[in-house]
């Protein structure tokens, strides 16, 4: 069993053929998807899908990308939601300092409000961020009390032995496939395995053998099998394990039969 740590499968991207995407994630052993959430506007129909299936499972948040569509008075709405929906975390949030325009003070208020939250209420963050690495591990240290995951890593072993060390785990996902990742790759090859979770982030970040094309869950076995090749371990070592982080980390429930 897989659990797809990091999944917007409640992106418009599926509604054409949701249905028919999760079968093919069930046949793949893909049981489980925590589905994060990136504007106020889309948490009920993030919801509504996950309510329809007992593998899905939503985390309620602010993307930094999505900065635009973001008032001050989401943060309020969102404490409302986290009390009263109990989602598996909070998220997606964080920092990003590579696409040009978006305010970094503005990130921050809401990065560090979606923050205090997660303490607030005892739940794990799933925290974007590019280029930002160092900022986001200063904010989680200022905040204090918090647990979990960076997704899509791209930072350094350094970094990452930093987030760790702060009880933090990082996400890897379709980029780790690319042989031209070589810094990726090898910390996948090394890194203790009980810091890691497997994502798609779909219907982003392809792995190789779809560049280009729109990524869905299903595709969650090619990056087992990349980094399972690359540790020089079975698939299944690598599926027990992460699958076994990600429940721990959000508490996820055992898969329906």
């Amino acid at each position: 069993m897989l659990v797809d740590s990091h999944s917007h499968f409640d992106a418009p991207e599926f509604d054409g053929d949701r249905a028919a995407a999760l079968r093919r994630a069930r046949d793949a052993g893909v049981s489980r998807q925590v589905v994060p959430a990136i504007t106020c506007a889309g948490w009920p129909k993030l919801r509504a899908i996950c309510q329809d299936d007992a593998g899905l499972f939503p985390a309620y948040g602010l993307h930094p990308m999505y900065l635009s569509e973001h008032r001050p008075e989401h943060l309020r709405e969102l404490r409302d939601w986290i009390e009263r929906e109990a989602p598996v975390a909070v998220g997606e949030c964080g920092l990003d300092h590579f696409v040009e325009g978006l305010d970094p003070a503005r990130q921050a208020h809401y990065f560090d409000g979606q923050l205090r939250l997660a303490r607030e209420f005892d739940l794990p963050v799933i925290v974007h961020a590019r280029r930002a690495v160092d900022a986001v591990i200063a904010a989680i240290r200022r905040v204090g009390g918090l647990r979990g995951v960076v997704h899509s890593y791209s930072g350094s072993p350094e970094q990452a032995r930093q987030l760790w060390q702060l009880g933090f785990l990082i996400g890897l996902g379709g980029p780790v496939t690319y042989e031209r990742a070589n810094r990726l790759r090898t910390l996948a090859a090394s890194m203790p395995l009980e810091f890691l979770l497997l994502e798609t982030d779909s219907p982003d970040q392809p792995d190789a053998g779809i560049r280009g094309e729109r990524n869905e869950p299903a595709r969650l076995a090619v990056v087992r099998d990349t980094i399972a090749a690359l540790r020089g371990s079975a698939p299944d070592e690598i599926a027990a394990a992460t699958t076994r982080n990600a429940e721990r980390l959000f508490g996820l429930p055992l898969p329906a039969p």
